[in-house]
Formats: C-alpha cells, sequence, structure tokens
C-alpha cells in the first residue's frame, strides 16, 4: 500500500529531575551539598532510509515518544541520559508543523537526518546553588520538559523525469517500458492509483529516476481525480515527458489535452509551467494516416517543444527519446552546480531551551485573573519543583529581579489575584515578601562580617 500522507505526535523524552542531598560522613560534621543532575531526554530524530518509499509504517501508530532522562542521585551521580528516539522516513518527506503551518524539514537527501523534538535537559542538582550566603541550598531543579510537536509527514517523489499525460495514453507502458518497472497496465481510467518509480538504466554510470504520475485530468488543481495528491509530486521532477495518444482511438483531441495539463499544472503551481517539457506522441504503430500527426507535430514545435514519434508498447523510438532525456538532464545538473551556493556545514547542537528567550508578556485576561507568557518563563516553572517551599521561593525571587511584578502592579493586580503561567495558577500575594527576605538575608551577611572580624 502507498501511504503519502500521514499525521503524527512526536514527544521528545523530559529531562530527569536534579536532587537535593547532602555529604553524610562520619568526619564531615558540616557537609555541603552533593546532589547530583538529571540526565537529558532523548531526541526524537527523523532519519532518510532509502530502503522505504511509503509513509505505511506511520499509518498505524501516530504518538511516538523518547525516553525520559534519568534523576540525579547523591554523591554528585548524574542520571543516565535518555534515549533518542530515530524514525525512519522515505527520501523527499516534507515535514511540517501543524500548530505553526510551517514546513521545517525537507528531508531529500540519502543521507539526511534532523532532530524534530529536542529533549529537555535535566534539572540541576542542589550544589550548583550553594553560595556564600546559601551554603545549604534544600532544593534542586525538575528536569525540562521534551519537546512535544504534531506533524504532518508528506512525500513527494524524488523523480528526475516525471511522465505527464491523460489516463490510458501510454505511461504504464513506456515505464515498463524502459526500465524494471511493473505497473499494472489496463484499459480502464486511473489505472495506475498510486504513482510508480523506474531506474532507466541509458548506459555506464548514466541513469535517471522516472515517475509515473497518475491522476492529473482537467480539474485536478481544484482536487478532481485525486489531483492535489498527485501534483506535489510532479514538483520534485526536474524534466516532464508529457504523453499524447494520436491512435485517435480514444475520440479525444491530443492538442486540447496537452493545453488543459499545461492549464491545470499552472493553476496548481506556477513555477511548474518553468519546467522543461519533451512530447512524445504514442500509438503512432496504429496510424495509417499520418497527416494529423504531421500537423500536431508541426503545432507543438512552432511553440517550442521537441517532439519524438514513439510506440511504447512496441519500444519503436524509445532509444532517442531517452538518451535526449538523458542528455538534458545532465545539462540541468550541470548548470544547478554552476548556480548553487557554496555549501556550509551545519552542525546540530542540543542545548537547553530554558534561557534562549528571556522574552515574556504580561497581561490581563478578565477581572481577577492575570497571565505570564514566554518560552523562557514558562520552562522555568516547569522546571521548579512547586512543592518544596525552598525551590518555590527561588522561582518568586527570579520572577522578581526579572521585572514581572512590578509590570503586574502596573497592570492593576491586587491580594488575592490568580496569576496563570504555563497552565498553573499562582495566588499573588503582596506582602513584600522579597524585601523582607533581602533584609534578613543583609542581616546575616552583617551578623557574620561582625563575627569575623571579632575573631580575627
Amino acid at each position: 500500500m502507498f501511504v503519502d500522507e500521514v499525521e503524527i505526535e512526536v514527544l521528545a523524552g523530559d529531562g530527569g529531575n536534579g536532587v537535593a542531598t547532602f555529604r553524610r560522613e562520619k568526619f564531615v560534621p558540616n557537609g555541603g551539598p552533593n546532589g547530583g543532575d538529571g540526565g537529558h531526554g532523548g531526541n526524537v530524530i527523523l532519519k532518510v532510509d532509502t530502503n522505504i518509499n511509503t509513509l505505511l509504517d506511520f499509518r498505524y501508530r501516530h504518538t511516538y515518544k523518547a525516553t525520559r532522562g534519568g534523576d540525579g542521585a547523591s554523591k554528585n551521580m548524574f542520571g543516565k541520559d535518555g534515549s533518542h528516539l530515530v524514525l525512519k522516513v522515505p527520501p523527499g518527506t516534507i515535514v511540517t508543523d501543524l500548530k505553526t503551518g510551517k514546513i521545517v524539514a525537507d528531508l531529500s537527501a540519502s543521507n539526511a537526518m534532523m532532530v524534530i523534538a529536542h529533549g529537555g535537559v535535566g534539572g540541576r542538582g542542589n550544589q550548583h546553588f550553594a553560595t556564600s550566603i546559601e551554603q545549604a541550598p534544600k532544593f534542586a531543579e525538575n528536569g525540562e520538559p521534551g519537546e512535544e510537536r504534531h506533524l504532518k509527514l508528506e512525500i513527494k517523489l524524488l523523480a528526475d523525469v516525471g511522465l505527464l499525460g491523460y489516463p490510458n495514453v501510454g505511461k504504464s507502458t513506456l515505464i515498463s517500458a524502459v526500465s524494471a518497472a511493473k505497473p499494472k497496465i489496463a484499459n480502464y481510467p486511473f489505472t495506475t492509483l498510486v504513482p510508480n518509480l523506474g531506474v532507466v538504466y541509458v548506459e555506464s554510470e548514466r541513469n535517471f529516476v522516472m515517475a509515473d504520475i497518475p491522476g492529473i485530468i482537467d480539474g485536478a488543481s481544484e482536487g478532481v481525480g485525486l489531483g492535489h495528491q498527485f501534483l506535489r509530486h510532479v514538483e520534485r521532477t526536474r524534466l516532464l515527458i508529457h504523453i499524447l495518444d494520436v491512435s485517435g482511438m480514444t475520440g479525444r483531441e491530443p492538442l486540447e489535452d496537452f493545453d488543459i495539463l499545461n492549464r491545470e499544472l499552472a493553476l496548481y503551481s506556477e513555477p511548474l509551467t518553468q519546467l522543461p517539457q519533451i512530447v512524445a506522441l504514442n500509438k503512432i504503430d496504429v496510424l495509417l494516416d499520418m497527416e494529423p500527426v504531421d500537423t500536431l507535430e508541426a503545432e507543438l514545435k512552432s511553440r517550442g517543444f521537441i517532439v519524438y514519434r514513439i510506440s511504447a508498447a512496441t519500444r519503436k523510438g524509445l532509444r532517442p527519446l531517452i538518451f535526449d532525456v538523458m542528455e538534458k538532464l545532465e545539462a540541468i545538473h550541470a548548470k544547478a552546480l554552476a548556480d548553487a551556493p557554496p555549501v556550509e556545514t551545519v552542525n546540530i547542537t542540543v542545548t537547553s531551551t530554558l534561557h534562549e528567550d528571556r522574552q515574556w508578556v504580561a497581561s490581563q485576561l478578565e477581572e481577577h485573573l492575570f497571565e505570564i507568557a514566554g518560552k523562557g518563563i514558562e520552562r522555568l516553572v516547569a522546571m521548579t519543583d512547586l512543592n518544596n517551599t525552598h525551590g518555590l521561593r527561588r522561582l518568586q525571587r527570579t520572577l522578581d529581579r526579572m521585572g514581572i511584578y512590578r509590570k503586574l502592579k502596573t497592570l492593576g493586580i491586587v491580594h488575592g489575584d490568580t496569576v496563570q503561567i504555563r497552565g498553573l495558577a499562582f495566588e499573588y500575594a503582596d506582602d513584600d515578601l522579597y524585601e523582607e527576605e533581602r533584609a534578613q538575608g543583609h542581616q546575616r551577611r552583617s551578623r557574620r562580617k561582625r563575627q569575623e572580624a571579632e575573631v580575627e
């Protein structure tokens, strides 16, 4: 079964939690903090596998989650990092973030690989929070939550040449004649319900991939005949062979069909009209009168198209067609290399996103309800152990230093109002807690300095 579009949800692993522990050795009466850090969560990675040509494996399972990092331990021991989850996709896979609607990856190269969801970093143990003032911190960080993304995976076939034409003009017959592909061939509409790929061998080290692209008829740009599903595959080709049935047995007018399909390409995507086209007049083996073909060929040549007369069934005229296609592809490839900008090596570094965005916005949602939004602040809240009084106070001090409380006061917040951050509700208490804590800290520092002076 050919499946070329699926939606999945990926969840990177959360970071492990740091721990708050202290040295307990017998002869270390004033042992300091030694809580270890949590391990990093696993990433979700998309990797191209050339042995896969559909997205069928994703059809029956829609949620994928990497493993969580292990928690830290005492004696400064780190937690184990979570394992990465590697999802294999076929070449030509386009990845779209459904939340933003933006394309986030175009996995065309045979060795392409991308971290699509980053695992959270491990929370820091209490050893990191020891200061000259607070020498025995009784809190640690929780692990950073891993990224969650809702994605659409979509295949755009990677073919050098696309076969364009109405049903039953001989596309499947042609691809079976010039390659090892074995598509179904029969005389009824929409014989080909999935694109067929075939490798055309020209001569030693000269070959190309040909795709039989079905379903493109009048109205395809509007979705008629599964048009949207198949037109996307044309976008990846570098050259089109437009096949016209000139046998006269279908009752259709070849030149009219030619114009209709080119109009559909333009309506779907203007750049498609810029692709080089070679016209193949097929089924000439059944003709007795060549005058209509001569007229049609003259008209097409007057428009600037290269025209070949072929019979896919008897293989007449295929060799010069294939060699010409090969030469044109080589010229296109050479020009692309000459015009390509210098390749830059990109190293993907997985780091915490906790502090990457310090921007935040405070707003009043309704009376007595306020919200603080911002990636950095939401991560900070997620990594705070809200059940630990000491960790909660550190969070409050951080919010104060960031100017969040000052902003809330300008918005008119009063004691008892609710503040939402990352879906969590906090009660605002205007009790000058921070002024009191700062005063107490100042008193402790002054007392310590006096004691040190007395000792000296």
